[in-house]
């Protein structure tokens, strides 16, 4: 059993694919005897993932920044809310509560959160696996880009190896249930 904190979208204008991702990844954490870890919000991808996970039999954390409480409407109904003071709290809470790294499709929080998870594992700063869920190609710009960035030299290629790209969500908890 482990416990998965899920990087996503919190923005309500999204297509519903990947709503249905999101449910598709909560009720897998779920049946897989896992826990979740999230950002606290009950709307969007963050909220699909949460419902999805508890109706499916796991433990969810949510963890907030207090001036997003009403702004991403908490997830009141997580088994724990955490509400902190900072998103720089926000994710050292969530890092702290986590043992793997999943990422769903997102905006700038998503991407921010993801780099410094991916960062401090590809540094050795902790093991714990950064996998992204790219069903449909959604990161593939952002694949070329770090291909440029490995071609420029900013980006070391054990970096680049260490992170874990799955096309499916079968494929991505391969990953985090090894």
């Amino acid at each position: 059993m482990a416990s998965i904190c899920v990087f996503c979208s919190s923005s309500e204008a999204i297509d519903e694919r990947y709503l249905s991702l999101a449910a598709e990844v909560g009720r897998r954490i779920g049946t897989g005897g896992h826990s979740l870890v999230s950002g606290g919000g009950c709307v969007s991808m963050m909220g699909a993932v949460a419902a999805n996970a508890r109706a499916s039999g796991a433990h969810t954390t949510g963890v907030i920044p207090r001036r997003l409480m009403a702004y991403e409407l908490a997830d009141r109904d997580a088994d724990e809310l955490l509400v902190v003071e900072t998103m720089r709290e926000r994710k050292a809470v969530m890092e702290a509560h986590a043992d793997a790294f999943l990422v769903l499709p997102g905006g700038i929080g998503t991407l921010e959160e993801f780099f410094e998870a991916w960062t401090s594992y590809s540094l050795g700063m902790h093991t714990r696996p950064v996998v992204v869920l790219d069903c449909d190609g959604f990161y593939a710009p952002l694949w070329a880009f770090v291909d440029n960035l490995l071609a420029a030299g900013f980006v070391r290629p054990d970096a680049w190896q260490r992170l874990w790209r799955a096309s499916s969500v079968a494929e991505a908890f391969a990953v985090l249930e090894r």
